[in-house]
C-alpha cells in the first residue's frame, strides 16, 4: 500500500489559553518519527483519551496531539524486519496518545519496540475489544496469581465492575474459576454482572464508607481495584491475611488514607499494575495469555462502536461516568 497523500485524524491542539479539538486532514510529514507505519484499522476508547481531550485533562503532554493510547490495524512500511509490511499489529502504552500521535487517525507511526505482531487467534477488532482495558485487567489478574491466588481460596473483588477494566476482569477471573464479587455504583448494571459470572455484588456506598477501624472483618482472597480513591483503603482493611489488591485506576482519585495496620498485622500487598510502562517482551508475552488462556470469554459483551465523526460524544461520556463497558473505534476498513 502507497500512503495516502492525507488522513483523517483527531486532533486536540492548545494556543495560549485556547483549547480546540476536532478532526483534520494530517499528512505524514506530521507524524512523529518511527519505524513502522500502521494502517490503524481499530482503536478504543479510555478514561486516559478523554482527559487528553480535555482543556484541563493534564493528560496531553505536547500539542498539537492525536489522542488514542491503542490501536490495531496493518503495516503499511517497516524497517524492522521482524515486523512486515502486510502483518497485523497492535500498539499501546508507552507515550502513545500522551506525548506521541495515537490511535484516532488512519495512520500511525511507531517505534518497533512499541509494537506487538498480532496473535494469531485475534483479528485487529477482537484485539481492540480487548484494548487498554482488557490489558489491563489481564495484567492485574496474571499479578495476583503469579503471588499465589488459586481458585478456591476465596472472594475477589473488583472496583469499578461496570467499567471497562473492571468488567473485562470480573469476566476473566469468573472464568478461571475464581468467586468474584463486584462493587459498583450503578444499579442497573447488576444483572449484566450476574452473566459474566459474579457471586455477589457490593453497592458504591459499601466499599466508599469511611471508618474508623484500621482492620475490618478479613473477607478477600484478593482484588482488582480499578477506581483509587476511596475504594483502595475499604480493600486493605479488609483483605485477607497475606492477600494482595491490583491497583490498576484512578478515576476516584489519587488520594490514599490508609494506616499502616493492614501491611503489617496481615501482611497484605498493594501490586501497582503500570500498562503504559510494561517492558515489549512482556507485553508481547501478555497479549498471546490473551489470546489464549486468559482471552475475556465474550468479546462483544457490553461493546459499544464509534467512528472518528462520532468520537468526540464517547470522550466526553467516558469522563462524565458514563462508561458502560468499552467503546471501540472504527477508524480505517
Amino acid at each position: 500500500m502507497v500512503p495516502p497523500d492525507s488522513f483523517r485524524a483527531y486532533v486536540v491542539d492548545r494556543d495560549g489559553d485556547r483549547f480546540v479539538r476536532g478532526l483534520r486532514d494530517l499528512t505524514t510529514a506530521d507524524l512523529p518519527p518511527g519505524d513502522v507505519l500502521i494502517e490503524v484499522a481499530w482503536s478504543t476508547v479510555n478514561f486516559k483519551d478523554g482527559l487528553a481531550a480535555q482543556p484541563d485533562g493534564r493528560v496531553a503532554r505536547t500539542y498539537p496531539l492525536v489522542p488514542g493510547i491503542d490501536l490495531a490495524g496493518t503495516v503499511v512500511e517497516s524497517s524492522d524486519a521482524a515486523i512486515e509490511a502486510g502483518s497485523a499489529v497492535i500498539a499501546s502504552g508507552y507515550d502513545i496518545g500522551v506525548s506521541h500521535h495515537g490511535g484516532f487517525a488512519e495512520l500511525a507511526r511507531m517505534p518497533s519496540g512499541w509494537v506487538v505482531p498480532m496473535p494469531a487467534r485475534l483479528t485487529t477488532h477482537q484485539a481492540m475489544a480487548i484494548g487498554t482495558a482488557g490489558f489491563t485487567a489481564a495484567m492485574s489478574v496474571e499479578a495476583l496469581e503469579a503471588r499465589g491466588l488459586r481458585p478456591g481460596d476465596g472472594p475477589v473483588l473488583v472496583t469499578g465492575a461496570a467499567g471497562g477494566v473492571g468488567g473485562t476482569a470480573v469476566a476473566i477471573l469468573a472464568r478461571r474459576g475464581h468467586e468474584v464479587w463486584a462493587a459498583t455504583g450503578k444499579p442497573g448494571e447488576v444483572g449484566r454482572l450476574r452473566a459474566l459470572g459474579v457471586a455477589g455484588t457490593l453497592t458504591r456506598d459499601e466499599v466508599t464508607a469511611a471508618s474508623p477501624k484500621p482492620l475490618e472483618s478479613a473477607r478477600w482472597a484478593g482484588a482488582v481495584d480499578t477506581v483509587g480513591g476511596p475504594t483502595l483503603p475499604f480493600i486493605l482493611r479488609t483483605l485477607r491475611r497475606g492477600a494482595a489488591v491490583a491497583s490498576c485506576g484512578n478515576a476516584g482519585g489519587v488520594a490514599l488514607t490508609t494506616t499502616v495496620q493492614p501491611f503489617i498485622l496481615r501482611g497484605v500487598a498493594i501490586l501497582g499494575m503500570d500498562s503504559a510502562g510494561m517492558p515489549i517482551a512482556e507485553r508481547r508475552a501478555l497479549w498471546q495469555r490473551l489470546a489464549g488462556d486468559l482471552r475475556p470469554p465474550d468479546l462483544g459483551s457490553a461493546l459499544a462502536e464509534v467512528d472518528l465523526d462520532g468520537l468526540e460524544g464517547a470522550l466526553d461520556a467516558i469522563v462524565a461516568g458514563q462508561a458502560r463497558g468499552r467503546w471501540v473505534v472504527r477508524i480505517g476498513g
